[in-house]
């Protein structure tokens, strides 16, 4: 038996693993996925998550339920090497080993691309995976809750204060959907009213959703303008520190929530722990087929998709230099080509490139609103939104997944979404740790002698 090891649970990892289990005959391979999470993250879900519209738990795709077959060692690949076929394995508990393997199929995605801004390491949360987007929601809720208590003044204008860095569809989403719920919020809290919100999306670029044209990005903008977001375009974030944000158009406030979107960077493992080749922005090279290499020779037995592999797109009218998009849509699709190939090469098949066209973009910009465009066609609004969610619940992995999210968007369609904060989680001590010392404190006083009491 050969054994394939996949490094990295994401949309590609997952479904190259999910479609091998159905594929492989149990005598003819082993198939061992390495990834420092539990679960498979559906991120497009990530900006309802965030606002209160899906629940947390429906969006994380179980390894271990849906993966029965597959061994999954909880731990990061630090290094490989391809050349004597091994792996150096962090695992999430105990020391660094190494593995074997036969063929390796990279989908170790990418990480959240940073920079050295003053208070941005200390005060910003990511949008990638399912605890930031729950961190995210949590903030901002209680922040209402506070600022209800505080009469109006800078502290409450502060506290209803939120940055999004990044827009890109994770940074315009995620924007989009909190000052939709920031909105909704509202009529709970007759105390605060939408003139005290304060809710800035910056982009360094002079445009935003650069995955559509020109026409809809403006729209766009507009649109979330008119809903009360100040949108910075041509603008960085020079400064977050000491939660007072400073911008390179000379806007400067204090702000409570900061939301870093600013986009992706290779994964380091791939960058520069690796003999096989990557590119100049540490990305795999890639063949048609995914097979690691150049167009004139493949690497035997090394494969790669997802973010961290620069495939070609066949569809492109960009004959040679055009790579496909990081996105979902693509990733979900690779990985299906990359079990299917797998399992061709293992039987001495032949192996097929990869083509998927594009059917459009999507985002939601917030309940009963969003954009859609497929080439010529522009959607917006109700119906963009509507689109948004029927693609995405079909494209969800497993029926299971699908039910559970068709079924909160029904509940909340009729009671609305779900406003309780549960920051208190990130903390889950704190109520035990303050009861017992208070226990012990009266147990000392109740010790002392009653003239020391008196006294």
């Amino acid at each position: 038996m050969r054994n394939v090891l996949i490094v990295g649970g994401g949309y590609a990892g997952f479904y190259t693993a999910w479609k091998l289990e159905k594929k492989l005959r149990s005598d003819e391979a082993s198939v061992t996925l390495v990834d420092p999470r539990p679960y498979m993250t559906y991120q497009p879900f990530l900006p309802e998550v965030g606002a209160g519209s899906i629940e947390a738990r429906h969006v994380a795709v179980s390894l271990r339920r849906h993966l029965p077959h597959t061994r999954l060692i909880a731990g990061s690949v630090v290094h490989i090497d391809h050349a004597h076929r091994t792996a150096t394995v962090q695992p999430t508990d105990g020391s660094e080993h190494e593995l074997a393997y036969d063929t390796i199929v990279i989908t170790a995605g990418a990480v959240t691309r940073t920079f050295p801004i003053p208070g941005v390491a200390d005060e910003a949360i990511g949008f990638k995976y399912v605890e930031e987007a729950v961190a995210t929601r949590d903030r901002l809720l209680t922040a209402f809750e506070r600022a209800a208590t505080l009469p109006p003044g800078p502290e409450r204008r502060k506290l209803l204060t939120v940055t999004v860095v990044g827009g890109g569809f994770t940074g315009v989403e995620c924007f989009g959907e909190l000052l939709s719920l920031a909105t909704a919020l509202l009529k709970y809290y007759p105390e605060l009213s939408e003139d005290e919100l304060g809710f800035h999306l910056v982009e360094l670029r002079d445009r935003i959703l650069p995955e559509v044209t020109d026409g809809p990005g403006r729209w766009v903008v507009e649109h979330l303008e008119k809903r009360g977001g100040r949108i910075h375009l041509g603008t960085s974030l020079l400064s977050a520190k000491d939660d007072h944000v400073v911008l390179s158009d000379g806007t400067e406030y204090d702000n409570h929530l900061l939301v870093w979107a600013a986009g992706n960077q290779s994964n380091p493992v791939v960058a520069w722990h690796t003999d096989l080749p990557v590119d100049k922005a540490g990305l795999f090279r890639v063949r048609a087929d995914l097979r690691i290499g150049t167009a004139e020779a493949a690497i035997p037995d090394a494969w790669a998709a997802g973010d961290n592999a620069a495939v070609p797109d066949l569809a492109s009218d960009i004959p040679g230099g055009s790579f496909t998009v990081p996105n979902a849509q693509h990733a979900v699709r690779q990985g299906k080509r990359l079990a299917k190939n797998i399992v061709a090469d293992l039987r001495g098949r032949k192996v097929k490139p990869y083509k998927h066209a594009s059917l459009g973009t999507v985002a939601t910009l917030g309940i009963g609103k969003g954009i859609f465009q497929y080439r010529r066609i522009v959607l917006k609004g109700p119906l963009a939104w509507l689109v948004h969610r029927g693609y995405h619940v079909l494209a969800v992995p497993t029926w299971e997944r699908k039910v559970r999210v068709a079924l909160v968007w029904a509940s909340a369609f009729f009671y609305g979404r779900d406003i309780v904060s549960l920051l208190s989680v990130q903390h889950p001590r704190s109520a035990f740790v303050a009861t017992s010392i208070g226990a012990g404190h009266e147990k000392d006083r109740m010790a002392d002698p009653p003239s020391s009491r008196t006294a």
